[in-house]
């Protein structure tokens, strides 16, 4: 007999990972499954060192410590996962959603759906320079998943935005000096980090722009800077390292193109009250999901995985319709 499970969630990032525990609290068959070799998503891949600050409860929690804290609160009850496993389609059969996955002829059976898959695949928006792509990895780069590679070293941030504030800031005191270069006079990161990036020793240059990269024989980086509002104005910086934030473009998300038929708009898939979409038992979760006010937050994300689960498990039986309180068991 083939495997059924009560409710099925594509998407391993913190939104389905809260989302296939709440569902397992309140006694369900679930299935989570992730594309990547690990879950975690966005978080764990691309800011595992970042403090978080819009968690509840966890004020500071940097993107590893958070994936630990899921991973630990979904061990508490069964739930399969299924990692590298990368879901091509989804189809409905009857009451039954059959999710077909690469690789295999084979359908996963699932009563209800959650879809949790983000913003779908990402890139690094690119710095526009000669050479960038001989550069990476060889003092240029858009990630840092390690901060300790850069103690001691010149740093510069590339970007205004909150990645590249927070970066910056908790380079600070590990780099032997950062540099934050923006293009414009104002940062557009959250109030309470500029306030904490004015609280460190990072030289701020703005409005700065590079115009071009060079490597020296040493190995360090000699940036041409131009400032935006007198292009006559240029000065060089030489630095260590080079860390772009830019932020990431998306090329797309997968169900986009799945044969369900479902409603898009630019932010992502239209959901309705219950995190509902158009389709019976199929719900959305996370940063995938578009509706006025919807903000893509992990907080946001985390608030609805309860809602979807609930409104998933009304659907397959109403008798157990129910907000699933938790305070009361012994556990």
């Amino acid at each position: 007999m083939e495997e059924m499970y009560d409710i099925i969630i594509i998407g391993g990032g913190p939104a389905g990972m809260f989302a296939a525990f709440y569902a397992s609290l309140r006694n369900q068959k679930v299935l989570l499954v992730e594309a990547l070799a690990d879950l975690g998503g966005q978080v764990q891949t691309l800011y595992p060192d970042k403090k978080i600050w819009d968690v509840a409860g966890l004020p500071g929690v940097t993107g590893r410590e958070l994936v630990v804290h899921l991973q630990e609160q979904l061990g508490k009850f069964p739930v399969t996962v299924k990692t590298q496993t990368k879901v091509t389609d989804l189809v409905a059969d009857g009451e039954t959603w059959l999710v077909q996955v690469e690789g295999t002829d084979e359908a996963i059976k699932g009563r209800a759906v959650i879809l949790a898959t983000g913003k779908g695949a990402f890139e690094p928006r690119r710095l526009q320079v000669e050479n960038e792509s001989l550069l990476e990895n060889r003092g240029l780069a858009y990630f840092a998943p390690d901060l300790s590679v850069y103690r001691g070293k010149k740093v510069a941030v590339l970007g205004g935005g909150d990645a590249a504030v927070d970066l910056a800031t908790e380079l600070d005191g590990v780099a032997a000096q950062t540099y934050l270069l923006h293009r414009r006079d104002q940062f557009r990161a959250l109030e309470q980090a500029v306030l904490a990036l004015e609280q460190t020793g990072v030289v701020k240059k703005t409005p700065l722009k590079v115009d071009q990269v060079r490597q020296e024989s040493d190995g360090t980086l000699d940036l041409t800077l131009s400032h935006v509002k007198n292009k006559e104005e240029v000065i060089h910086l030489a630095v260590d390292n080079l860390l772009v934030q830019y932020g990431f473009s998306t090329k797309g998300m997968d169900a986009m193109h799945w044969s369900v038929d479902l409603d898009w708009d630019a932010a992502g898939l239209i959901v309705q009250d219950h995190i509902r979409t158009k389709q019976a038992r199929l719900f959305a979760i996370g940063d995938i999901t578009s509706y006025p006010g919807h903000s893509d937050l992990i907080a946001t994300g985390f608030g609805q995985a309860p809602a979807a689960v609930n409104a998933a498990i009304e659907a397959i039986n109403p008798a157990s319709a129910g907000p699933g309180h938790s305070s009361s068991l012994n556990l």
